[in-house]
């Protein structure tokens, strides 16, 4: 017996250390540049000597609240009803407690299971399964039962751990998406607040530009009248204040269906919610976002956070499909009594109990866990292929923003020092005109580039705003992060 014990020893232990639950998981190695390339270009000035206001929000801003560093009250108020009644934020903080549910389930498999039972039974056997005559009269019996049952399984090669292990992984991950889904609401509220109110400022030039058209006609008509110009001049006038009335009219259709689009964004149905108006008139204000180094951008942004996770759940199951390979031991345990009354069901005499272990294992399944050990393997593959994938988005976002960012800060230069000329130039053209000097058509041309390059200034406030946010979002939505919690309805 000795000789066998030892030769036995070193098998069992060779399988003890093969049937380790999970491998060790290892990050994948991802290539992290030492700093952004478009990080490294300095702040632009604006045209009138101003610098964007540098904002610090990790130490000046309250954990993970970016959209404070606008210093907008309006759109603290908009994001503030947004987290409260936003539906995707709603669906995905459901999913939040779901997953953390069944990680309570897997942890439950850790502790032993315990359960009682009470019963009662009433039956008649027939005659001739008592080895009675047939047509021997039988009576009737009831029987009580009361029994306490207890079961365990023995976590030999880590089944239980490894689900437990998955289960967690997979609710950090739930959780990390939702964090995305949270920043994804405050960013779309944030830009559309900032769309709408770029769309209120470009109404305001189109209005100021029928106002001036509308001051044509009326000058026109009289020198028309007094016979100073032919009626050509009149009809170009009156055409002109039509076509901006129309301009006008189009964009209204634009900020209507930017205010439906918020609406949605708050939880709120759109004819029950109005946005005033509120032109975007300054963008030198605008928060300047510091890029960080890239390799900080993996801990900040939380759709990386939940494909981390993703990947060590993917691990953790390896772990479950291993195990189901070799031995399970269960324990068992049950205890009580029965008896004709029920009275009597506790009464010492009549006691039963039974103590059992049992210890199973596949012989042959036809490789159905070897195919799930394989399974889980690629799952794992794939997983990382999701994690490599999220890292090279997320430097490429952060990258094309800090672009945007560089690129329209140059066009706001260009486009302010476009304004001053063609001002000038709309001026001197009327004065020509007044005086007899040029002809109509000189005046309309240089109104028209003024109204045109106004309205580009315009859409380059809005862009530049829009595109500050895109860049908050893609950095991962500020520069801490808030302790998750979802509450319960």
């Amino acid at each position: 017996m000795n000789m066998i014990a030892k030769g036995v020893a070193p098998l069992v232990a060779a399988l003890l250390l093969t049937a380790c639950a999970a491998p060790t998981f290892k990050q994948p190695e991802i290539a992290v540049p030492a700093a952004f390339k478009e990080g490294q270009a300095p702040v632009q000035t604006a045209a009138d000597g101003t610098r964007w206001k540098q904002a610090q929000p990790a130490e000046q801003q309250p954990r993970g609240e970016w959209w404070l560093a606008f210093n907008d009250p309006a759109l603290n108020q908009l994001i503030a009803e947004a987290t409260k009644a936003n539906a995707n934020l709603a669906v995905a903080a459901a999913r939040v407690k779901q997953a953390r549910a069944i990680a309570g389930i897997a942890e439950a498999d850790r502790i032993p299971q315990i359960g009682v039972g009470v019963g009662a039974q009433r039956a008649r056997a027939s005659a001739q399964s008592l080895g009675l005559p047939q047509g021997s009269p039988v009576a009737p019996q009831t029987s009580y039962t009361a029994s306490l049952t207890a079961s365990y399984e023995v976590d030999l090669f880590g089944r239980v751990s490894s689900g437990v292990d998955a289960a967690r992984s997979d609710a950090a991950s739930v959780e990390a998406t939702y964090r995305s889904v949270l920043l994804s609401v405050q960013a779309d509220v944030a830009q559309t607040y900032f769309r709408l109110r770029a769309t209120d400022a470009e109404l305001a030039t189109l209005e100021q530009t029928v106002r001036l058209r509308q001051e044509n006609v009326k000058v026109n008509q009289r020198r028309f009248d007094l016979g100073d110009i032919g009626e050509f001049d009149l009809s170009r006038a009156k055409t002109e204040l039509a076509t901006s009335r129309a301009e006008a009219i189009g964009l209204q259709r634009t900020r209507v269906t930017t205010e439906h689009a918020l609406a949605v964004l708050l939880g709120k149905p759109a004819a029950d919610f109005t946005a005033g108006v509120s032109p975007l008139l300054d963008s030198s204000l605008l928060p300047a976002i510091p890029g960080g180094l890239p390799s900080t951008l993996l801990e900040r942004r939380p759709d990386i956070a939940s494909a981390q996770r993703a990947m060590e759940a993917s691990n953790a199951r390896i772990g479950v499909a291993r195990a189901a390979m070799f031995p399970a031991l269960n324990i068992s345990a049950n205890g009580g009594g029965a008896a004709g009354t029920f009275s009597d069901v506790f009464k010492w005499s009549s006691r039963s109990w039974v103590l059992g272990a049992l210890m199973s294992m596949p012989l042959i399944d036809g490789g159905r866990n070897k195919s799930n050990v394989v399974r889980s393997e690629a799952a794992l593959e794939e997983s990382v292929a999701s994690y490599r994938q999220s890292v090279l988005t997320a430097f490429a976002e952060v990258e094309d923003n800090l672009a945007g960012l560089r690129i329209l800060s140059g066009q706001t230069q260009e486009i302010d020092d476009a304004v001053v000329s063609a001002r000038r130039s709309a001026d001197l053209a009327q004065k020509l005109y007044d005086a007899g000097r040029s002809s109509y058509l000189d005046l309309l041309d240089a109104q028209r580039n003024l109204a045109s390059v106004e309205r580009s200034a315009v859409q380059l406030r809005g862009s530049r705003a829009v595109t500050t946010v895109a860049l908050i979002r893609a950095l991962g939505g500020g520069w801490d992060a808030a302790p998750l919690t979802v509450a319960s309805k």
